[in-house]
C-alpha cells in the first residue's frame, strides 16, 4: 500500500532539499532520490493530522496576544539571519499554549515538506486570517518578509487596542445601566410591598405616585415580572439569530451605524479600520484589488463591506480609488480628499495610515466625550428612578403625620 513519506537530503552541489513522496517503503524512496541525484539524510513516514484535535480539545484558544507576540519574534528571528525552520522550531517551543505549539509544528512540517510559508499558514484560518496570508506571501515575493511581519505586528496591535476603547466605551453604560436596573427592581420586588401592606392594614386613599409604584411592585413582583423577563430572553435569541443571517446583519449593521450617540463612533472606527488596513496591504505589496478584496471581508460591518465591494468593481473598471470611494456617504469628504492626494503624489500607503492614525485619534476622543456625557445621564436617571420611589413611598406617611396633627 502506498505511503506518504516526508524526506531531507543532499544534492552534489550540496544544497539542502526537502518534500515527500508517495511510495511502497522507505527504500523505494531512498532509490527514487538516488536517480534523482539527491542523498537522503531523513526518510520518515508522514504521521496523520492530529492537531486538529488538540485545537478543540488540548491547550485553549490561540489569543491575538499570542500571534502578535510569535509575529514579533519571528520578524526578528528572520532579520537575524536565521533558517524560516529552524525560527520556527525555536518558536514552537517557547509557545504560550500547546494549541499554539501544535499549529507552529504543523506549520513547520509543512514548510520542511516544500511548502511556502504563506502556504503552510493558510491551512489554519482561525488563527492566521486572509490578510494576514496575503501580506506574507506579498513578503515572502519581493523578499521583504521580515519588514512585512513588523508591519503585521504594529497593524495588529493597533487593531487591537481599538477594538479594546470599542469594548470600553459600550461596556461602562451597559454594565452601568443594568446596575440602575438591578437596583429598582430590588426596591420595587423587595422593599416596595413592605410599605405597601403596611398602608393597606392603615386603611384610606393612597396618593397617586404611591399607586403608580405599589402596581409596578405587584406587577414585578407577580407574574407580570416573569413574562417581562422571558419576553427579554426570547427577544434577545430571536435578535442575534436573526444577526447570523445575511440579510438580518445587513440591516441590523446599518441600524448600528445610525444610531444617535454610538453610530458616530462605529463609524469612525470602521474608516479608521479601512484605511489601516487597506495602507498595511498596499505598502506590504499587496495589489490593490485584492487589497480592496481583503480589506472589505475584514471591514467587520456588511454596510462598509457592500461599499467596498463597490469601490474595488469601479477601480476594476479602471477609476480611481477616490472616485469611486466619494460617491460612497460612509466615507467622509476628507478621507477622500486625502486619498486622492495619496494617490496623485504616488504615496498611498503613506496616506492610508496617516488617514488611520488621524481617526485612531478621534475614536480615543470620541470614546471619552461618550463616557463624560453617559455618566451624568445615567447617574440622573438613577437618581430620579429611585428618588421617585421614596418620595411615592413616603407620601402616605407624610399624609397620616399631618392628620394625626
Amino acid at each position: 500500500m502506498a505511503t506518504v513519506f516526508q524526506w531531507s537530503g543532499k544534492t552534489r552541489t550540496g544544497a539542502v532539499e526537502g518534500g515527500e513522496m508517495t511510495a511502497g517503503s522507505k527504500e523505494e524512496v531512498i532509490a527514487l532520490l538516488r536517480k534523482k541525484s539527491i542523498i537522503a539524510t531523513s526518510v520518515t513516514r508522514k504521521k496523520k493530522e492530529a492537531a486538529g484535535l488538540k485545537l478543540s480539545f488540548g491547550g485553549g484558544k490561540v489569543k491575538d496576544k499570542d500571534v502578535i507576540i510569535f509575529t514579533r519574534q519571528f520578524s526578528t528571528m528572520i532579520d537575524a539571519g536565521l533558517p524560516l525552520v529552524q525560527a520556527l522550531d525555536i518558536l514552537a517551543g517557547q509557545a504560550a499554549t500547546k494549541t499554539f505549539a501544535a499549529v507552529i509544528r504543523q506549520i513547520k512540517a509543512e514548510v520542511e515538506g516544500g511548502s511556502t510559508y504563506a502556504d503552510a499558514l493558510r491551512k489554519h484560518p482561525k488563527i492566521f486570517d486572509e490578510l494576514y496570508v496575503n501580506m506574507v506571501a506579498a513578503g515572502e515575493a519581493g523578499g521583504i518578509l521580515d519588514t512585512v511581519l513588523n508591519r503585521l505586528a504594529a497593524y495588529m496591535e493597533k487593531t487591537i487596542k481599538l477594538k479594546r476603547q470599542v469594548k470600553g466605551a459600550m461596556t461602562y453604560p451597559i454594565v452601568v445601566s443594568l446596575v440602575a436596573v438591578s437596583v429598582i427592581v430590588v426596591i420595587m420586588i423587595f422593599v416596595v410591598p413592605t410599605f405597601s401592606s403596611m398602608f393597606t392594614s392603615l386603611g384610606g386613599s393612597l396618593p397617586g405616585p404611591t399607586k403608580i409604584v405599589v402596581a409596578m411592585s405587584h406587577f414585578l413582583g407577580g407574574k407580570g415580572g416573569l413574562s417581562v423577563l422571558a419576553l427579554l430572553i426570547v427577544l434577545n435569541i430571536a435578535f442575534f439569530q436573526f444577526r447570523k443571517t445575511p440579510k438580518g446583519r445587513l440591516v441590523t449593521d446599518g441600524i448600528f451605524i445610525k444610531l444617535p450617540i454610538f453610530g458616530v463612533l462605529l463609524l469612525k472606527v470602521a474608516v479608521a479600520k479601512f484605511t489601516r488596513t487597506l495602507g498595511t496591504l498596499v505598502s506590504a505589496g499587496v495589489p490593490i484589488l485584492e487589497g480592496l478584496e481583503i480589506t472589505a471581508k475584514t471591514a467587520g460591518n456588511k454596510i462598509i463591506e457592500r461599499s467596498v465591494i463597490r469601490v474595488k468593481n469601479a477601480v476594476q473598471e479602471g477609476k480611481t480609488l477616490a472616485e469611486p470611494l466619494s460617491s460612497e456617504k460612509v466615507f467622509p469628504t476628507m478621507v477622500t480628499q486625502m486619498i486622492s492626494v495619496g494617490e496623485s503624489a504616488g504615496a498611498l500607503d503613506s496616506m492610508l495610515n496617516k488617514i488611520a492614525d488621524f481617526y485612531d485619534d478621534e475614536v480615543d476622543a470620541a470614546v471619552g466625550g461618550l463616557t463624560s456625557m453617559i455618566e451624568p445621564l445615567l447617574m440622573v436617571f438613577l437618581g430620579g428612578a429611585v428618588g421617585f420611589i421614596v418620595v411615592a413611598m413616603y407620601m402616605p406617611i407624610f399624609k397620616i403625620m399631618q392628620l394625626v396633627h
